[in-house]
């Protein structure tokens, strides 16, 4: 998904998310430019675009931590 931080006008693509005990959540921002390098910013700051909805995995179906290894 993209982002643009409501302070600076910094866009780009979230390439990561970073979650703190505090609870100050970020997101590191790429430009599509490559002259620009990639920062992080509060999650309050930035606004999303719509137009782009986040991709939601279902690993239900799969083996996970919780499930016992298979055996061969």
């Amino acid at each position: 998904m993209t982002a643009k931080d409501q302070l600076t006008g910094f866009s780009g693509i979230v390439i990561g998310r970073a979650q703190y005990i505090t609870g100050c959540d970020q997101y590191l921002l790429t430009p599509r430019t490559p002259d620009k390098d990639a920062k992080w910013f509060d999650e309050q700051r930035l606004v999303i675009d719509p137009t782009y909805a986040p991709v939601e995995l279902d690993n239900s179906n799969g083996p996970g931590a919780d499930l016992p290894a298979p055996i061969k």
